[in-house]
């Protein structure tokens, strides 16, 4: 268990850590073992905190605790990630500096800085740099090679204590977000910035909750805050992935076999603004921790429509979904003519949050307020399991397909698409026909479905009617297919192979 004695003065700190950072001043080995010397005669529990030797030996009672819990993660591309509180890009040198005060702060006897339970800025300073340090508010000279200030980033990072091994991790952080000048960057001195700066590293650990500040003085918590975990993964941590084979893969193949990595994980991702990608899902995560969650102001440039537009929604929940990442909220829409909407995150220019008695506020959306029944991702589950499409708002229709019989056997058949997408028998197409459409066009596709073979094989399925990656999923299986209903959707593929053809032609 950790204690920490609000008596101590600082000579003894400089004297614990003249091991860890080098010659801290005038004090040498002789200092050294004067601390020794107490620690083996009043302190014969090697964790326990010394006192300075001018100090009197505490009473047991007067010890006030903190926590008793010991930081011990190493900065694998997770944590960093968790720790940049947005762009990784942009905040490598915070994040890895923030792990590095976490390590100071609760780490175990040779990481962790002998500091009062409420300690101030100067406190830290003193207790982690050389007393040569420069206390000025301008970035500090390279003073002394032992001073922590020193270090390079690369120093920090890939040293006994941490394990890591620096190919494996940059392979690591380059999968996350690859830095084009990240050799240059793990040079630079860690903790060579100004006091602003790392006055703001403790602010930024208060707000994650690893700190507490009253009165200009920091106190450790007892308890450490919700944080990404980096060893093996549970399959009840991969329940993101909608397929239970999927988790059983990631699962037994996550971590590397003799040292050997067998499991990759590739994805079509087509957005470039990562690092504008990496801020709105940090603020977004911030919302969400908020009780209520509030409604936002979503400026949005809509491709569909070439336009931007100001919408105020509720955000329900973030989709990776066909090589982008969707914000999926309920209030308006860019073309007001649904309630829902999945609004692409890397075109999502700026997000506003706003209260629950703003004006603005679409009637419907402040009516589920006021019920307590805001929207959930069950409600976009369901939707989605009831018609094929990931614009679940979108009108559902019957789709009838035909695919060439050698086709369907070899790519097709034995595969899932959706719920509702179903095999049906020749004589059902017609029947569907006669049910679904009226002359002029059942006769048109009578007649069509007359000079196709019973041999091929049919589908029935639900669909999102203008649903923009069915249309690319139809358009991948072209030639092959042929879309027998809805009328609306068969001439509209029909005028799109007519343009496609005349590229091809040869004048």
């Amino acid at each position: 268990m950790d204690t920490s004695y609000t008596g101590l003065e600082e000579p003894a700190s400089k004297l614990l850590y003249a091991r860890s950072y080098g010659d801290k001043g005038m004090r040498g080995m002789r200092g050294m073992r004067e601390t020794r010397e107490i620690r083996e005669k009043f302190f014969p529990n090697p964790q326990s905190p010394i006192p300075s030797p001018q100090s009197p030996i505490p009473n047991p009672q007067s010890l006030k605790k903190v926590s008793e819990s010991i930081f011990a993660d190493v900065p694998q591309v997770e944590l960093l990630q968790w720790l940049a509180r947005g762009s990784l890009k942009q905040n490598l040198p915070r994040a890895v500096r923030l792990w590095v005060w976490l390590r100071c702060l609760y780490g175990d006897a040779q990481d962790r800085l002998l500091l009062d339970d409420a300690f101030s800025f100067a406190d830290w300073r003193n207790a982690f740099f050389l007393s040569s340090h420069p206390k000025g508010e301008a970035i500090p000279e390279l003073h002394h090679r032992q001073c922590p200030c020193a270090k390079t980033i690369a120093d920090w990072l890939f040293d006994s204590k941490t394990g890591l091994e620096q190919s494996q991790w940059r392979r690591s952080l380059s999968t996350h977000t690859p830095i084009p000048n990240l050799d240059q960057l793990l040079q630079q001195r860690l903790f060579g910035v100004t006091r602003r700066t790392l006055q703001a590293d403790l602010d930024i650990l208060t707000e994650l909750g690893w700190l507490e500040k009253h009165q200009q003085k920091y106190y450790r918590v007892q308890q450490f805050p919700t944080r990404p975990i980096t060893t093996k993964l549970h399959s009840n941590e991969l329940h993101f992935l909608n397929q239970e084979d999927l988790v059983a893969i990631a699962q037994n193949l996550s971590q590397e076999i003799c040292g050997v990595r067998r499991f990759f994980f590739k994805l079509d991702y087509v957005v470039t603004a990562i690092d504008e990608v990496d801020n709105l899902q940090y603020q977004l995560q911030k919302l969400w921790e908020k009780t209520p969650v509030p409604p936002i102001k979503i400026t949005y440039s809509s491709a569909r429509l070439g336009s931007t537009f100001n919408c105020v929604v509720y955000p329900v929940c973030i989709y990776y979904v066909q090589r982008a990442v969707y914000l999926c909220a309920f209030g308006e829409s860019p073309d007001h003519k649904t309630d829902w909407y999945n609004f692409r995150l890397d075109r999502i220019k700026d997000i506003t949050p706003i209260d629950w008695t703003h004006p603005a506020i679409p009637k419907h959306l402040q009516q589920r307020y006021h019920q307590h029944n805001l929207p959930t991702s069950d409600e976009i589950e369901i939707q989605m399991s009831q018609a094929w499409g990931f614009d679940f708002y979108l009108k559902p229709r019957l789709m009838v397909l035909r695919f060439d019989r050698d086709y369907h056997d070899r790519y097709i058949d034995r595969t899932f698409r959706h719920d509702t997408f179903k095999a049906i028998a020749y004589p059902q197409v017609k029947t569907l026909i006669q049910k679904s459409t009226a002359n002029p066009e059942q006769a048109a596709l009578l007649k069509i479905l007359a000079h196709r073979s019973p041999e091929d094989a049919y589908y029935r399925v639900q669909y999102r009617h203008g649903d923009h990656n069915v249309m690319m999923r139809l358009r991948a299986w072209r030639p092959i297919v042929e879309v027998l209903l809805p009328w609306d959707l068969r001439q509209t593929i029909a005028a799109d192979v007519a343009r496609e053809c005349q590229l091809y032609t040869v004048c």
